[in-house]
């Protein structure tokens, strides 16, 4: 029976400066000959299209922390919508703290999606936005409100401006949402991700388990970060990569001795044919 694997995409299967090896490449196409294998990601579809040019992917995508999960076609399995009202309101209570999200939302139905952020930036914001200059989906507003169909709301900054900001949030909306806070590796700042209560890459496992019809103690997850928890919990086989969050190490089943840079994900499937 075919296996399933399944990986993070930023510093677990992608390299730090986002790309991929020609080594990482061939190990993972080759897997995907005589298994099923996806990836789930914090990513927009946009952007996982766009990394992952060369890769075979076979079944849906778990995307933008699970809000999304659609195949490489655009075709949508399944969505988790924070509304245009809460979306507002949380957006309201940011600003009373001085700070601003980015809110990225569906714009149709082809799957084109809306990357908004206000002209009031932080430092950390900015720079983030500096990996973005040459995507045609980005949205500046003077005045940021939420759109009718959004995926995530997402604050960058402090830890503690961020915490903060959090318990503020669960006040308001308790259980409603899900509320991701972690440190954010590339800028050097963390993050707090708002997502649908629902919206979970653990419970996109499982809609993609029962789409493509594989067996979940067959699945091989890897991951680094907080948000890859729940599907160690489900997978058959955890696997973290050397540079994960200690964290994420203890719940895994399998620790790499290698890092994302050094082809980590590719390096243990290879080492599956030696078995």
């Amino acid at each position: 029976m075919k296996k399933t694997f399944i990986t993070d995409l930023d510093h677990t299967f992608l390299r730090t400066d986002l790309s991929l090896s020609a080594y990482t490449i061939k190990q993972w196409n080759e897997k995907s000959q005589d298994n099923f294998v996806s990836v789930a990601t914090a990513r927009t579809y946009k952007k996982t299209e766009q990394f992952l040019k060369n890769i075979q992917i076979n079944i849906p995508m778990i995307l933008l922390d699970g809000a999304l999960i659609a195949t490489m076609d655009k075709k949508i399995i399944d969505t988790k919508f924070i509304n245009k009202e809460i979306g507002d309101t949380i957006i309201d209570i940011g600003a009373k703290f001085g700070i601003y999200p980015f809110v990225l939302a569906l714009g149709d139905k082809n799957l084109n999606e809306v990357f908004l952020h206000s002209h009031i930036l932080n430092t950390h914001q900015a720079q983030v936005l500096t990996r973005y200059t040459k995507d045609d989906n980005l949205l500046e507003s003077k005045n940021i409100r939420a759109m009718d169909d959004n995926f995530k709301i997402v604050y960058m900054g402090e830890e503690v401006l961020l915490r903060t900001l959090a318990l503020e949030l669960e006040k308001t909306f308790g259980e409603n949402l899900k509320y991701i806070l972690a440190p954010e590796a590339y800028v050097g700042c963390w993050f707090l991700t708002l997502l649908q209560k629902d919206a979970d890459k653990s419970q996109g496992i499982i809609t993609v388990s029962e789409y493509s019809g594989f067996d979940l103690k067959k699945l091989t997850v890897f991951g680094d970060n907080f948000n890859d928890l729940g599907m160690f919990a489900l997978a058959g086989t955890s696997v973290a990569v050397a540079n994960a969050q200690e964290g994420v190490k203890q719940k895994a089943d399998i620790i790499l001795p290698h890092t994302n840079d050094e082809d980590a994900v590719a390096k243990y499937l290879e080492s599956l044919s030696h078995v």
